[in-house]
């Protein structure tokens, strides 16, 4: 059995990220021995306990059952499931909440794992000829980074949270004003002398925030703090790049524990998440209908990244609801080949892959998954906002005859 995946390391890498565990697994060429994916939900019941084990093991020795007892699928297949279980059982984090296995014995015993405290939505067992990365990409988009400000007048600190921990925490201390009793003039200095000593805290803290923002390259920014007395301080020093990322103002007090913070700073990412979401579904809908720089459906948007014009893919959260002509596909998949071959089975969940493999690797797209994707399944369920457009004699027409090629969805106008 040839094995293409030679310079993969075969030690066990744990990430903690989606997004290097991503880059590394869409790296995985296509071999003709069984490459397992697995996701696991790894929350613990009100017992405390993992209930994940007897679907792993179920599903596992019902897959194998499909290979003869002699072949070399089998041989990489029983020891990727040894491995799997050996895993599971004794080498797990008690803090991870959810889990992504993918392995492939044959290739130079490749076994990637993802250890995140973010979970995935139920368990789920692929096998295939690569790895099935649509799960770890949404889970990517759902807990991107962002960044939280808890702030009072002499004390902050700046978390940077994603794929539900903490990545990053800096803290900022100053000095303490007391409060005395003077009057008089005495009393108009004093508080010139605090105002003073507020409006340095809240420069430095805002400093610290743009320094992280640019160097994490962080899109959002949730402040927490006393909203009559810090948030406005900070709001006043902060320049416009940093102003305009900012979603929401939490009342929270500086002691709040981080779990907390997690929570309460997620549940307004998110709600901004799901109505930044129906916005950017509604521009690519007018954009479509106005032929103007959107793409809409599977084959116009598999070839648009393809061609690298696609800025941002839209596509729906399940893969079960992306509808597509077959035939259409093939043809795209066909023309815009590489040197890997082409999925075994054109099904929702291989399209699915390509779509954000090739957003990726091809067209270094951001990739949106719309958790209500009803008004985006008007499209087929995909969609995409084009950089530009190419000059017609560069569009690779995929339909053949005398109908005018598909691609010139993907070309200038006159």
């Amino acid at each position: 059995m040839e094995n293409r995946n030679a310079d993969v390391v075969s030690e066990v890498r744990e990430e903690i990220l989606p997004e290097p565990l991503l880059e590394r697994v869409l790296k995985f060429e296509p071999t003709p021995a069984p490459v397992i994916s697995l996701y696991l939900d790894a929350r613990v019941n009100e017992q405390g306990q993992r209930t994940f084990m007897p679907f792993v093991r179920k599903q596992l020795n019902e897959r194998i059952k499909s290979y003869d007892l002699s072949s070399e699928e089998r041989q990489s297949f029983d020891e990727d499931f040894v491995r799997i279980t050996r895993y599971l059982e004794s080498e797990m984090s008690n803090t991870v909440q959810g889990l992504a296995i993918f392995a492939c014995s044959a290739a130079n015993d490749w076994f990637e794992v993802g250890d995140f405290e973010a979970p995935f939505e139920r368990n789920r067992l692929f096998i295939s000829d690569r790895p099935h990365v649509y799960p770890l990409a949404r889970l990517k988009d759902q807990y991107r980074h962002y960044a939280v400000v808890l702030a009072d007048t002499n004390r902050a600190q700046i978390f940077v949270f994603a794929a539900g921990r903490t990545v990053e925490k800096q803290e900022v201390e100053n000095v303490k004003t007391k409060h005395t009793k003077v009057g008089g003039w005495s009393q108009a200095r004093y508080q010139r002398h605090e105002q003073n000593y507020h409006l340095q805290h809240a420069k430095e803290v805002v400093e610290m925030l743009e320094k992280i923002v640019r160097d994490e390259n962080i899109e959002h920014v949730i402040l927490a703090g006393d909203e009559a007395v810090v948030i406005p301080l900070l709001r006043e020093q902060m320049p416009k790049t940093v102003e305009e990322k900012i979603l929401d103002a939490l009342s929270l007090g500086i002691d709040t524990p981080e779990h907390e913070l997690l929570e309460e700073s997620l549940t307004v990412f998110r709600r901004h998440d799901s109505q930044s979401d129906m916005e950017k579904v509604e521009r690519l809908l007018n954009e479509y209908r106005a032929d103007d720089l959107g793409v809409a459906g599977v084959p116009d948007t598999l070839a648009a990244l393809s061609n690298g014009q696609v800025e941002e893919m839209l596509i729906a959260a399940k893969a079960e609801s992306i509808q597509y002509d077959q035939e259409e596909v093939k043809k795209v998949l066909e023309l815009y080949r590489d040197e890997e071959p082409l999925p075994d089975e054109l099904d929702q969940r291989s399209v699915a892959d390509e779509l954000v493999k090739r957003a990726n690797t091809l067209s270094a797209a951001k990739v949106t998954f719309v958790e209500d994707s009803t008004r985006l399944e008007l499209l087929g369920g995909v969609g995409g906002f084009l950089r530009y457009r190419i000059s017609e004699e560069n569009a690779v027409p995929y339909e053949q005859g005398d109908a005018t090629p598909r691609a010139k969805a993907l070309t200038r106008r006159a």
